[in-house]
């Protein structure tokens, strides 16, 4: 009851130092489906502390906070991705309430992700009070200029609001990425991961082995009136490092890219989302170099290209629109509380990579779980997921529903950070040995996105869920076949 008080309260002081009271909870009413669309600077002033570095210069490109409101079937949804590496713990919670008191709906009909480039902010106020209780620094965990963009936030959607365009048609589309996304878990020798591909690698024997299992679709849902393009989301997984510790902010090439597609369709509001990037990055094609960042940026954009002019649009209206939610409870591992004694002798580097665990930890012993959805629209089925999730978990998602057009989102709360399968924690590797959750996590998750599907999918015979193994379990996401190049 305490932290609920304490999230309240400090809501209610962003909500009435920006609007009056009065107009805190208004909706907008329209006829069929709406969509208003918001654009946010969330780069931070110079000075202050990035994730792993401070901040001595912004990029050619602003890190963006980008969103659409949907209305139509019930209270707003709203859907925001932003240009940082993570925001998790207390700090969705309040990200979550803000945006809904804007919108004028509620808190579990809002989601809040992260790109996850590394040369950009992180947040979480639970991180931050827990250092300043044990009269540490913040440091990269200053919330300050957090607050502010919560702020921005809310006025870019509550003017947002007040244009809100009709949603006619809802357009899907998707195409392969070519030489962009590589597993980072190539590497095995007698079932141990012996050396991970990271974002970029200079070394040849890396280079040289296959592609590995990665989903190779990036997909676009469009929102049109009639013949005019109102808003694009894309989904595309993979960390999105070609090169960082510049302490200089960076949207990186799926920025590049973003940007890049906003110029070519420049009447709709191009906002990307990261998928199930966990064990995937672009260490197979990246050398790390400069020059490589765009040549990266190209090739997604190339592919966002295809998927657009693939594009097929299908009239809608509010039926076509739900959204489902799903309380998801991870299993912890206890040696998480041990960040506790140790965070006395971290840098800050380490305090970045462990308080958001420790924080996650400290939350779900106390019967906090992380709130997961499902959009349903037309044939669409966009899943909202936390941390960074292994793609075994996406490619899954889409098999559960293999007559409907599936996208995903992870990197919602970061809390839990790496989440892998079970397969995985046998085989160990960086993602697993700095992961706060376990093995068990593979079923708890794949009951979780089989339920908000399941809520969401018609009840006709054609449309039933599909994923399920001769026993009529759900089957294990370690049984897909690798891809390989």
């Amino acid at each position: 009851m305490k932290y609920q008080s304490t999230i309240f309260l400090f809501l209610c002081g962003i909500v009435l130092t920006t609007y009056p009271m009065a107009t805190v909870f208004s909706s907008p009413q329209v006829e069929g489906i709406g969509i208003a669309v918001f654009d946010v600077d969330a780069t931070p002033p110079v000075g202050s502390q990035l994730t792993y570095d401070p901040m001595i210069n912004s990029g050619d490109l602003t890190l963006r906070a980008k969103g659409i409101v949907l209305v139509g079937n019930g209270a707003p949804i709203v859907m925001c991705a932003i240009d940082w590496i993570g925001i998790s713990n207390e700090s969705q919670d309040l990200f979550k309430e803000a945006l809904a008191v804007a919108a004028g709906t509620i808190p579990n009909r809002v989601v809040v992700h992260t790109v996850h480039q590394h040369d950009a902010p992180i947040c979480d106020f639970t991180a931050e009070k827990m250092l300043k209780e044990n009269n540490l620094p913040p440091g990269c965990f200053d919330g300050t200029f957090a607050r502010e963009l919560i702020g921005k936030l809310q006025e870019s959607i509550r003017t947002s609001l007040k244009d809100v365009k009709k949603v006619t048609d809802i357009g899907l589309g998707s195409a392969n990425v070519i030489e962009v996304a590589s597993n980072r878990r190539i590497y095995k020798e007698n079932g141990r991961i012996v050396k991970m591909r990271g974002s970029a690698s200079n070394d040849s024997l890396l280079r040289s082995m296959p592609e590995g299992l990665i989903d190779p679709e990036v997909s676009l849902v469009s929102f049109w009136n009639n013949d005019t393009p109102l808003a694009v989301l894309s989904f595309y997984a993979t960390h999105p490092q070609s090169y960082y510790l510049t302490k200089t902010t960076s949207p990186d090439f799926p920025g590049i890219a973003r940007y890049m597609r906003q110029l070519a369709v420049p009447d709709a509001l191009h906002v990307h989302f990261n998928g199930a990037g966990g064990n995937i990055a672009a260490g197979k094609y990246n050398d790390g170099s400069h020059e490589t960042r765009l040549v990266l940026a190209e090739r997604l954009a190339n592919g966002m290209e295809r998927a657009w002019r693939s594009t097929k649009k299908h009239k809608i209206g509010p039926e076509d629109m739900g959204w489902e939610t799903e309380n998801l409870f991870l299993p912890y591992q206890e040696k998480v509380k041990e960040i506790e004694k140790t965070m006395f002798q971290m840098n800050s580097r380490l305090l970045a990579n462990n308080m958001g665990r420790l924080g996650w930890y400290n939350r779900r012993i106390s019967g906090k779980g992380i709130e997961t959805a499902c959009l349903r629209i037309h044939d669409a089925r966009i899943l909202f997921m936390p941390g960074e999730l292994f793609v075994e978990y996406q490619l899954a998602a889409k098999k559960m529903a293999p007559d409907h057009f599936v996208a995903m989102a992870a990197y919602g709360d970061y809390g839990p950070f790496y989440i892998g399968t079970e397969e995985a924690y046998k085989e160990g590797g960086y993602e697993i040995e700095s992961s706060p959750v376990t093995y068990e996590s593979e079923k708890v998750i794949l009951k979780n996105i089989e339920t908000l599907l399941s809520r969401s999918v018609s009840n006709s015979s054609d449309n039933q869920l599909t994923f399920r193994d001769q026993n009529g379990e759900i089957s294990p996401v370690t049984n897909q076949t690798n891809q390989t190049k």
